[in-house]
């Protein structure tokens, strides 16, 4: 979260390819595409499933994508994941998670030498990334709990879910009382000159590890607002942009999408962002395509929002250690090697896709 933001294709994603039906003329889920002059992200996943959040063509595609997610090339051919997140329809979810852990048991020695445990810490209810209710916590936890049993380490750790996300970064890491907070979006600290306040002091007094998730921040407004149509970032001159408070802003800022151009507004709930929004007290609301879906799903407003089929912000989410701390940075190589590991198996998408299908099936009852 917070602040909140591309490695080789996984070997499990090249495997699925070969096993995937011929291309697919129209976009179908659990198929492949190739893309045509005029299509966007938001366009596919509309007619492909029914809604514009992207993610899940985004988290199977991530490095062809990666450079240009707003400009998609015509003839470049896009893996469409099945509804429930597999990327074909004979793919068995959890199957690399079961091989992988199977393979650190048989593989594990017991070490003499007693290493005190991990401290992480996180919050809750951020689905599907974080909350305790969620199998592991939710899949950002899922994901650093596994990196600790991968890449050659065997560590202890213990998970505490403080909610006041500022917290993290104000005192529970500079003081040492945790040693990771789960999950803060890097702000692009080679454009620190663009960057405010807040994500400058990210760049300066925090190490991230590798990025564990890429998210797309969709940009919501009305159906009838004037800023529905805009295609350039800068039509979003003079608009009220809703975006939580811990939630970060340098994403829009190296956009240039900051005052007195856009009068951010930073509410503590996301929820409180989606309701300005239906109620004309804010023109934008932007923030993780799978939350506002959640919004206006739980607030029954799906049908007058429009969502920006062209643009998006593509942020990196990581594990964070603060620089004071003596042992952050081999807290956070260790994570790097588990991180590493896991992409390269495929463990990571299915983490992801397991996760996904649990908060969609949630959201279903």
């Amino acid at each position: 979260m917070r602040i909140a933001s591309h490695g080789h294709r996984l070997a499990a994603l090249t495997a699925a390819m070969v096993s995937l039906p011929v291309l697919a003329a129209a976009q179908e889920a659990c198929t492949t595409y190739t893309v045509k002059d005029g299509d966007t992200l938001g366009s596919i996943a509309q007619t492909a499933y029914g809604t514009f959040d992207y993610q899940n063509i985004f988290n199977a595609n991530r490095d062809a994508l990666a450079a240009s997610p707003n400009s998609l090339p015509a003839g470049l051919q896009l893996i469409l994941p099945c509804q429930d997140g597999r990327l074909s329809p004979d793919q068995e979810l959890s199957a690399v998670i079961e091989a992988e852990t199977q393979k650190q048991e048989s593989t594990k020695k017991k070490s003499n030498v007693y290493e005190p445990p991990l401290k992480f810490v996180t919050s809750d209810n951020w689905m599907p990334f974080t909350d305790e209710s969620l199998s592991g916590g939710g899949i950002f936890v899922r994901m650093a709990t596994t990196a600790m049993q991968r890449g050659g380490n065997d560590r202890g750790y213990t998970i505490a879910y403080v909610d006041d996300w500022m917290s993290h970064i104000d005192t529970l890491l500079p003081s040492g009382a945790y040693d990771v907070s789960i999950a803060w979006e890097a702000p692009d600290c080679s454009k620190l000159d663009m960057l405010g306040e807040f994500a400058a002091r990210m760049c300066t007094e925090f190490d991230f590890s590798l990025p564990i998730y890429e998210t797309a921040y969709s940009f919501n407004t009305l159906a009838d607002s004037k800023y529905a149509n805009a295609r350039k970032f800068e039509d979003y001159s003079g608009a009220k942009i809703c975006r939580p408070e811990a939630w970060p802003v340098s994403d829009l800022e190296v956009q240039g999408l900051v005052p007195p151009m856009v009068e951010f507004v930073q509410p503590k709930n996301p929820l409180d962002c989606a309701q300005m929004l239906l109620d004309g007290k804010v023109d934008v609301y932007s923030i993780e395509a799978e939350t506002t879906t959640a919004n206006f799903t739980e607030l029954g407003a799906v049908d007058k929002i429009a969502v920006n089929p062209a643009l998006a912000t593509f942020i990196t989410y990581h594990f964070l250690t603060a620089k004071s701390n003596p042992r952050g940075r081999v807290y956070i190589a260790m994570l790097n090697r588990g991180i590493t590991e896991m992409r390269e198996s495929g463990e990571w998408y299915d983490i992801v896709a397991t996760g996904l299908e649990e908060y969609n099936k949630l959201k279903q009852q």
